[in-house]
């Protein structure tokens, strides 16, 4: 059994004296793991670092093996290493994708939204806002996507303020009534709409967390959700506060 395709590079950990199982997301196999022998050498562990994009080779004997990998860089992706915020994003996606993406499992749609945001980080005046539409598509993908088309009350498609925290269908600010301080705010950003300024990017994460916790992560066995994505949170909170000094 064999196959060959570009991949991300999502988690790495040693295996004997000097090989290495990786997992890696790939858009025709999904999350896939293997040995890369001597993936703990000084040639290739520098290499071998979450972020990276990978030319993949896999071969078993059988298709249930866990097989070997032979690997050749496409993209290191290490200009990322460099900075803070956005060493912070990387590790909060891929963290998430080892929690949530069952082995095996193909999300084209997902991998190439992955692959777009990765080659943005850096860019930190864009990508934050980015990593927010990443994980809308997170939660679609895995079955737990905003429904934010029309009121859940009235039907009506403007004016939507609010979300159910249960559902996770958009409310109008009339159809939430006497309930509006039950529900969660539904920053424009999720629309769509504005500029999305750092402030309402995070009431934005905030709201897609609520969701990452009570549906992903109870999905997951309760399990929390990887600490990367808090620090994550964590620094852009930290960045607005110096801007506003």
């Amino acid at each position: 059994m064999e196959w060959r395709e570009d991949g991300i590079l999502l988690a790495v950990r040693r295996h004997g004296e000097s090989s290495a199982i990786i997992e890696v997301f790939t858009p025709g196999h999904g999350r896939h793991a293997g040995i890369v022998r001597g993936g703990a050498s000084r040639r290739l562990a520098p290499v071998l670092q979450p972020g990276a994009q990978l030319d993949l080779a896999w071969r078993a004997r059988l298709e249930a093996h866990l097989g070997h990998f032979n690997v050749e860089t496409r993209r290191s992706r290490s200009d990322i290493m460099g900075n803070r915020l956005a060493l912070a994003g990387l590790n909060a996606v891929t963290g998430l994708l080892v929690f949530c993406l069952p082995e095996r499992a193909t999300y084209p749609r997902l991998y190439r939204q992955t692959e777009q945001l990765l080659d943005l980080m850096g860019q930190d005046e864009i990508w934050p806002l980015a990593y927010l539409r990443w994980e809308q598509v997170l939660l679609e993908e895995m079955g737990f996507g905003l429904d934010l088309g029309a009121c859940a009350v009235t039907g009506a498609r403007e004016g939507l303020e609010f979300l159910s925290p249960r559902t996770g269908r958009a409310v109008t600010r009339a159809g939430a009534g006497e309930y509006a301080d039950r529900l969660l705010p539904l920053p424009p950003c999720l629309l769509g709409l504005g500029d999305a300024p750092d402030a309402e990017v995070l009431e934005a994460l905030n709201v897609t967390g609520h969701f990452l916790r009570s549906n992903l992560a109870e999905h997951q066995g309760n399990k929390p959700l990887p600490d990367a994505r808090q620090r994550l949170l964590d620094l852009i909170r930290k960045r607005i506060a110096r801007e506003s000094a």
